[in-house]
Formats: C-alpha cells, structure tokens, sequence
C-alpha cells in the first residue's frame, strides 16, 4: 500500500536521468538502490534525509545534501531528498531548541537559553541572510553547534529503525490478509453455498 503510493508520488528513474541539470551525473545513478522501493533502501533514504534536514541552510543546501549522501550510501535517492522538507520554518525553531538541549546535555552544562532570532529578513539579499544566520549560529556557541550533530544523527538512526520496523509490520499484516483470503477461498470451495 505504502509502496503503491510512494511509486506514484516519487519521480521516476528515467524522468531523473533526462533531467536537464541532472543528466549530467547520470553515470553516477545507475545504482539499482537509488531507485527501487525496497526495505532497506526506503529505510536508508530516510536515514539520509533527515539527517540531511539538520545541515543549517535553506532547502537546496539540504536537498543537494540528501541527495549526496542517497548516492554515497546507495538508498532511496528521491526519498532522501524528499525527507528533508521536514525542517521548514516551522518547525526550524523546535528542532533548534531541542539541538540546542541536547549540546548542553552532552556538554554537562545547565541553564542557559537559545538566542531569539528576530532579525527582520525581508527584503536582503542571500548573502546578508547568510552572515545574519551565521552571527545567529555562533552566537548560539558551542551547544548548538554540537546539538545539531548529534541530533542529526539521532533522528537518522531513529528513521532508519522506525521506517524498518513500520515496513516489516506492513508487510506482517499483507502476508496475514492473504492466508486469510485463501483459508476463507479453501472454504468455500470444501463447503459451496446452497
């Protein structure tokens, strides 16, 4: 069902391989994991997407990086990338806190707050948002900077781990629905209706 979908929602091989700015790399996307939905490999993209969607940056950076790591671990290349959408601007700002807990976890520090971000955006240009999100960063210090990391790393292992275990239990219920069907198909045949 799930597999169903996602071959539906994602793009395909080929679309991907006759792609202007892509067609380029095609030597490189020839690898059958990139593209199949399997067990393993759906697990893997989403490994690598959501570690991806903690790089700081805005999505190109993220989807250049899901895509990277998709292809150096040979998982589910458009999966990596679209898992990365996870961290928007919504939900920036939870994922930021929580890395920034978790530096001062590992770092054994107590109190101490993430600075706000209220710099007014609109209207500058790339490059002043850039330095203002650096400043913001390293303002941040060394919690964040080592959250960041270790939560990326925490969510892809949780990823990986849930999407296996949901994929196992997926298929688990599609094997029990068939013995079901043919134990119920085995029984009217022995006993026809009248």
């Amino acid at each position: 069902m799930l597999r169903k979908y996602l071959r539906r929602v994602l793009p395909s091989h080929q679309f991907i391989r006759e792609h202007r700015y892509i067609a380029r790399f095609s030597h490189r996307l020839h690898h059958h994991n990139l593209w199949h939905l399997h067990r393993r490999a759906v697990a893997g993209g989403v490994a690598a997407g959501l570690f991806a969607g903690m790089i700081p940056g805005s999505n190109p950076v993220q989807f250049t990086a899901g895509a990277l790591l998709g292809i150096a671990f040979k998982v589910n290349l458009p999966l990596s990338m679209l898992v990365t959408l996870y961290s928007n601007p919504f939900t920036i700002v939870p994922l930021y806190w929580l890395a920034f807990k978790l530096g001062q976890l590992a770092l054994l520090q107590r109190g101490g707050e993430l600075p706000s971000f209220n710099v007014g955006l609109e209207g500058k240009g790339y490059s002043e948002w850039l330095s203002i999100a650096l400043h913001w960063l390293t303002s941040a210090g060394k919690p964040l900077l080592i959250g960041l990391p270790l939560l990326a790393i925490l969510l892809a292992i949780i990823g990986y781990f849930v999407t296996d275990w949901a994929w196992r239990l997926g298929v688990m219920w599609q094997w029990r629905q068939r013995a079901h069907r043919n134990i119920r198909n085995v029984h009217r045949k022995k006993n026809p209706p009248p």
